[in-house]
């Protein structure tokens, strides 16, 4: 089978496409025909060498497929061709990939590959952060970095769907529009002014009850400083570059609060918490309710352009791999 490796950490030219042997699942687990592949800024973090705990070289990314079961391992009740979309513990960059049966969803309504390979990283992400972690309620106020990208675009839908106020961050006008159209109510590009200042201006100096911050570095100062007092933030990544380093300070005379969220690690200690998203999930994307927006596809071959097209900003909602 066909798979993109990375041999070595590095910049988006260490992704190589080559043959290698097709996977056999063990008990528990299913071989997955991959049609499509979700690409997360995570994978990115990895193959850079700066994801606390990622894999070492060589090895093949990808967290996230969509596709039909090919083969099924011994106490699995499941049937070859069943659609299915699953998170995998790496190796979702390829044409079979493996994964635990016990994690299998099936593909919601009419969702094509592409968008149910979009589901799981990004829309249980957003959920928990908006709902479970963040504690989000009805006419609060909320601002999303990135509101144009994959969680982006997934919090801002589930956020309006909440009875929130949407604020959200983009660096071009196109991605505000986008974010717009999701339901976003004020649009910040973060480029051409002070997103601080901004915040001030929308809530007459309030500040927002709940930050989804992604970014990191800089950033999560400075969102702090748009938090209401007993406001909250949830850091759920550091596509910055670098993870942000809150002033606790600033927590303690603003009756703030920090809070992390990793998926993954997540999943292995609170998987109810995690997966109890699933059916509502479930039901408002597989009745159009809420939309996965994929923004672009490429072919495997291209996993390399397909990262660098992420770290060069181009992108907007879901970037997917078609093996």
């Amino acid at each position: 089978m066909r798979a993109a490796e990375i041999t070595e950490f590095g910049d988006a030219d260490v992704l190589d496409v080559s043959e290698t042997d097709r996977p056999e699942p063990r008990e528990g687990q299913v071989l997955i025909d991959v049609e499509a592949a979700g690409i997360n800024f995570a994978d990115i973090m990895q193959r850079r060498g700066h994801y606390q705990g990622g894999p070492e070289p060589p090895y093949v990314p990808g967290m996230e497929v969509a596709g039909t079961i090919a083969e099924t391992g011994d106490g699995v009740d499941r049937d070859e061709g069943e659609e299915v979309v699953s998170l995998v513990n790496g190796g979702g960059y390829a044409e079979y990939a493996i994964a635990d049966a016990r994690g299998l969803l099936d593909v919601p309504g009419d969702m094509s590959y592409e968008e149910a390979a979009g589901f799981p990283v990004q829309w249980l992400t957003a959920h928990n952060c908006l709902h479970e972690w963040g504690e989000i309620e009805e006419g609060e106020t909320v601002l999303i970095h990135a509101a144009a990208g994959g969680v982006g675009s997934a919090a801002v839908q589930l956020a309006d769907e909440a009875g929130a106020e949407v604020v959200g961050t983009a660096s071009t006008e196109e991605k505000l529009e986008m974010a717009a159209d999701l339901g976003m109510d004020h649009g910040i590009r973060y480029t051409e002014e002070d997103f601080v200042d901004r915040v001030d201006e929308i809530t007459d100096g309030a500040g927002v009850d709940l930050v989804l911050d992604g970014i990191g570095s800089d950033t999560t100062d400075r969102s702090l400083d748009a938090l209401a007092s007993f406001g909250r933030m949830v850091s759920y990544g550091a596509a910055g570059g670098e993870p942000g380093r809150p002033n606790t300070a600033d927590l303690l005379f603003g009756n703030k609060r920090v809070i992390g969220y990793h998926l993954g690690r997540a999943i292995d200690q609170k998987p109810m918490k995690v997966m109890g998203a699933v059916p509502e999930l479930t039901q408002l994307l597989g009745d159009g309710t809420l939309e996965v927006q994929v923004g672009h596809t490429f072919d495997l071959e291209e996993a390399a352009e397909a990262h660098q097209f992420i770290e060069d900003r181009k992108s907007s909602g879901k970037v997917v791999l078609l093996p």
